[in-house]
């Protein structure tokens, strides 16, 4: 058997993180989110895995390569054009080996773990189905593919009904297993009103003609990962699940509560508080008298200051966060410099949940405290202050003591604190 993990996707309400990698490339948990899900496949066996790829492809192929350093054999595919799930799907057919006797497809963005593939392998081969889509459940199922079931057969699939209309609160999980009998129904699905092939219409195709589609019910937590402060509650559930691992050095006066993961050439220096679980990549110094709070995952060559807080954020890759500086809830991009004395607001006076930009809307976020999000190459200057739910985009600047309280673009240098002027990088 096969894997197939679909992870061709641009992310645009990701942005501005995934300007400079997919979706699937942002960390979690100290490592890329798609890691996980070659991790699981391993687990449950499945050691030949090709990754469709596209947006950012060399973001992924650089750093899996063929897989050999996680016991995996990987393979690419490269979707030119990102037409539809189907579409993706469709372009392995010619890939596969005589062995390939079904495939088990997943979106890489989505928690799979290796007891759900395990149970989605037996109740295959037991069942003889052509096809079986996991399903979950939601409390609201009208975002996204609902499913009619009786019994374990599917018997329809609807798209984004109104909740009224919905006929279960049972959705497209993302996770599917398929043998070959998938390819003909994919070249015989037509562009959705989406503009793209849709599997999920490949699916109706065999349940209209008869052909055993089954669903499978995970009990397994499932996080609809697309907008950022999602990826916050995956981290967080990532970190959960972790132990402790000291591979670098904590100096003496140095006091940790709950599970740490440091890295090896990392130092944690004295007066540092750490309240697990906490995850710091490899080549990073924190402290002293730094506090880190729950859910914090800190990258590779990453530098904490004397006195700084940092409560439930990823901060990625490169990046320095100075003296006297509170992030609170928020994600903080590659080689960022945060100066002395920044602070990063999390919480509404109001006590309203915090609105974010995504793809040109402001939505609540649906969170109590939600701090920032800067893109990559971001710098603040001292004692600048940000409001909850600010994006700030790739390489761009804020003066000192600048009060910065809306989006900023890509490329521009805020240059006066009080109207929040800005302009051009040059």
């Amino acid at each position: 058997m096969r894997a197939v993990i679909l992870t061709a996707g641009e992310g645009t309400r990701m942005r501005p993180l995934t300007l400079t990698r997919p979706k699937t490339m942002l960390p979690v948990g100290g490592k890329p989110l798609l890691e996980y899900t070659v991790e699981a496949l391993k687990e449950a066996g499945i050691k030949n895995i090709t990754m469709i790829v596209g947006y950012q492809k060399e973001a992924v192929k650089d750093y899996f390569k063929d897989g050999t350093s996680l016991g995996v054999n990987i393979d690419y595919v490269i979707q030119e054009e990102r037409l539809g799930t189907a579409h993706a799907i469709g372009q392995i057919y010619g890939t596969l080996k005589e062995d390939d006797d079904a495939v088990i497809v997943t979106n890489g963005d989505i928690i799979l773990g290796h007891r759900l593939i395990e149970s989605l392998m037996t109740k295959f081969y037991e069942s003889q189905a052509q096809s079986i889509l996991v399903l979950t459940q939601v409390d609201d199922p009208s975002s996204f593919g609902v499913v009619e079931l009786e019994g374990d057969h599917i018997k329809d699939i609807v798209e984004k009904p109104s909740l009224e209309d919905a006929p279960s609160n049972l959705i497209n999980a993302g996770i599917y297993l398929f043998d070959r009998n998938i390819f003909k129904a994919i070249e015989k699905t037509e562009k959705s009103e989406r503009g793209e092939y849709e599997i999920t219409d490949s699916l109706k195709i065999q349940i209209n003609k008869g052909k055993k589609v089954l669903g499978l019910v995970s009990q397994d937590k499932w996080i609809d990962v697309g907008r950022p402060w999602e990826f916050l509650e995956l981290n967080e559930h990532f970190l959960e699940l972790s132990e402790s691992k000291i591979e670098g050095e904590i100096e003496e006066g140095a006091t940790i509560h709950g599970p740490i993961i440091l890295k090896k050439d990392s130092i944690i220096r004295s007066g540092t508080y750490i309240m697990g679980p906490v995850y710091i990549g490899e080549n990073c110094d924190i402290g002293p008298n730094t506090f880190l709070r729950k859910h914090t995952s800190i990258g590779n060559n990453v530098n904490v200051g004397n006195a700084v807080e940092i409560k439930n954020s990823i901060i990625m890759d490169g990046t320095n966060v100075n003296h006297l500086s509170y992030v609170g809830d928020s994600i903080i991009g590659a080689d960022c410099n945060i100066a002395a004395g920044t602070n990063i607001a999390n919480l509404r006076f109001d006590d309203e949940g915090v609105k974010v930009t995504v793809k040109g809307k402001r939505i609540d976020s649906g969170r109590r405290k939600m701090g920032v999000i800067f893109a990559d190459g971001v710098k603040t200057g001292i004692n600048s202050s940000f409001n909850p739910g600010v994006t700030i985009g790739l390489n761009s600047s804020i003066g000192s003591g600048a009060i910065i309280y809306r989006d900023i673009p890509d490329n521009k240098i805020v240059i006066h604190h009080q109207t929040q002027e800005m302009m051009d990088k040059k």
